[in-house]
């Protein structure tokens, strides 16, 4: 008998095998499915009116599979804007100064607002095409999943321990290779969950983003989201529970093709110097590793990262002293100067914009109107930490358990408030109850899981050799949570509550004005009066309460939350 040579690992990796066959059928079916769902967006907008939505649940996958799509696109749009907005503004103090309370006031302000100002110019694009509205419908998606992620990769930044950078200058690393090698994968864990969490904002608002009316410009594309809207207009109860299942189905997909491997993926760049007991696992990540297909595919971006990576910054000039920073307070008081007019004007030009059309006595009610919803934000993010914080934590420190939590999380997250209205409506006319306390609830519903998942991050996270000192030292009970648990979680948690906060008010246009079919319910505050304002194309209105919900957004922000968050990345960094 002729004994064969062995054949090497690498050659057996030139045969296709099941790997690679399941890689193509996945990546033909998402580029069938692309082309398929792109197929509308060079038709005229009024296609839009004559092929209108449809209740019949045979529908729903077409609608799934478009609405899944505008997701991903905006999750991508708002993964770039993440890695240039939120580096720029970890690395420059200058940028910093301006860019985060600025960060602070995108955040507040409602998707509805954003879909008000912007729908026109996104439409002028493409006039009379459907490109237009799809435009509009993923910018906004965009708004609901963008600050979240920048505020994770932003706080992630500031808080890389600095002998990993040390490491990194050893090393010969440039600073585009740090960022790359260092700072990414070291942000990479928290950002994932932030990742879930905006995928879940952005079905929390989905019905708003495809099925708009700003004034008289009205359109619906076709859609879950849109199919929401449509059964809440009919009150058909069946259809809501149909569309409830395709979103319970849709996030299923999501968390196994895409967020279940890059946890598992994520995982290896835990500060950790001790292997983990129970690492999560993932299908998908597997056959990214073990097929052809995609090595090919990546090859020459590979290559493309490595030669930057050796690239080193011009040198003018030779020096032995190490290069120190010259800050000059001349250009700071520039600097600032010029912040404070460029927000001075705008300020001068909202109120010149509202002045002209609204009487004083206006501004003074929106602002009582914002104290009013600001006490809801105050009340329901206390309770959501109360509630959340020692979940995550124990979620945060259990691999296993987290795999499963973390499904079952993001479905809670993206259940879209609106799901609830018959429910909510039919108990608070029933039983004659307040609306302005039974309506609140809503507000918390999705952003409440800011908190949670944002824990769960910093928990797991947690490095193995800081729990097994606790064990050493019998440092149990509340001690335990005093001084490791929670100094480990904080900055993530308030990072979180940061978000949940200004999430809260955006969800305060949906959980202050509810309706269901012909009846609806207000609730006193600042949503329910933008909500109005857009109903009814009231433009001067609807930039008032945007600007007051803007300035006390920005005052809470910057007399609470932001000095917690500077003590928390000065006090609990990992170092």
């Amino acid at each position: 008998m002729r004994i064969l040579p062995p054949v090497s690992i690498e050659a057996r990796r030139l045969l296709p095998g099941g790997w690679d066959l399941l890689a193509g059928v996945l990546v033909l079916g998402f580029i069938v499915a692309f082309a398929e769902a792109s197929r509308m967006l060079g038709q005229p907008l009024a296609a839009l009116s004559s092929a209108p939505l449809s209740l019949n649940p045979s529908h729903l996958p077409d609608y799934a599979l478009r609405t899944a799509l505008r997701m991903l696109i905006a999750m991508v749009v708002s993964l770039g804007f993440t890695f240039t907005y939120a580096t720029l503004a970890a690395k420059s103090p200058r940028a910093g100064s301006l860019l985060i309370p600025l960060l602070d006031i995108l955040q507040s302000v409602p998707i509805l607002s954003f879909i008000s100002v912007t729908t026109v110019f996104f439409l002028a694009l493409a006039p009379g095409r459907v490109f237009g509205a799809e435009l509009v419908c993923v910018f906004a998606l965009f708004t609901s999943q963008a600050w979240n992620m920048a505020f994770s990769f932003y706080q992630s930044l500031r808080t890389v321990p600095p002998e990993m950078i040390e490491a990194g200058r050893m090393f010969g690393l440039n600073g585009w290779a740090r960022f790359w090698r260092i700072e990414v994968p070291f942000a990479m864990p928290s950002l994932i969950w932030n990742m879930m969490m905006s995928m879940s904002g952005g079905w929390f608002f989905v019905t708003l983003a495809e099925a708009v009316t700003v004034g008289n410009t009205s359109f619906a594309l076709p859609g879950v989201g849109s199919y929401i809207a449509l059964a809440i207009e009919h009150r058909d109860i069946p259809a809501i529970f149909w569309a409830i299942g395709t979103m319970l189905i849709v996030i299923l997909i999501y968390d196994q093709l895409m967020f279940r491997p890059l946890v598992a993926w994520a995982f290896r760049f835990r500060v950790d110097q001790e292997q983990a007991e129970d690492e999560p696992e993932s299908w998908m990540l597997t056959m990214f590793r073990r097929t052809n297909l995609f090595d090919v595919a990546g090859a020459p971006f590979e290559r493309f990262m490595r030669w930057t990576y050796r690239m080193q910054p011009p040198s003018f000039g030779r020096s032995n002293a190490p290069a120190v920073p010259i800050v000059s307070q001349a250009a700071n008081g520039v600097w600032y100067l010029a912040i404070v007019l460029a927000l001075g004007f705008a300020a001068w030009r909202i109120f010149q914009f509202s002045a002209a059309a609204l009487p004083m006595s206006e501004v003074l009610n929106a602002f009582a109107l914002g104290f009013i919803t600001m006490i809801r934000v105050f009340v329901l993010i206390a309770l959501a930490s109360v509630i959340w914080t020692p979940i995550g934590i124990y979620v945060g420190l259990r691999p296993k358990l987290a795999a499963i939590v973390q499904p079952v999380a993001q479905f809670l997250a993206a259940f879209p408030a609106n799901l609830l209205f018959p429910l909510v409506v039919v108990g608070i006319v029933t039983f004659h109850l307040n609306p302005d306390i039974w309506l609140s609830p809503l507000m918390v519903l999705g952003t409440q899981w800011y908190i949670l998942f944002n824990v769960i991050a910093g928990a797991s996270g947690l490095p193995r050799d800081m729990r097994d000192a606790g064990d050493n030292f019998g440092v149990t009970g509340w001690l335990w949570w005093k001084r490791i648990a929670l100094p480990a979680v904080f900055p993530f948690y308030v990072t979180g509550a940061i978000t949940a906060s200004g999430g809260s008010w955006n969800a305060a246009i949906v959980a202050e004005f509810v309706n269901w079919g012909h009846q609806t319910l207000h609730a006193h505050g600042l949503g329910d009066y933008i909500q109005r304002a857009s109903v009814a194309g009231d433009f001067h209105r609807v930039v008032l309460g945007t600007a007051v919900m803007a300035i006390l957004v920005s005052v809470i922000n910057r007399i609470f939350w932001r000095p917690l968050y500077w003590y928390a990345e000065r006090k609990f960094r990992l170092t």
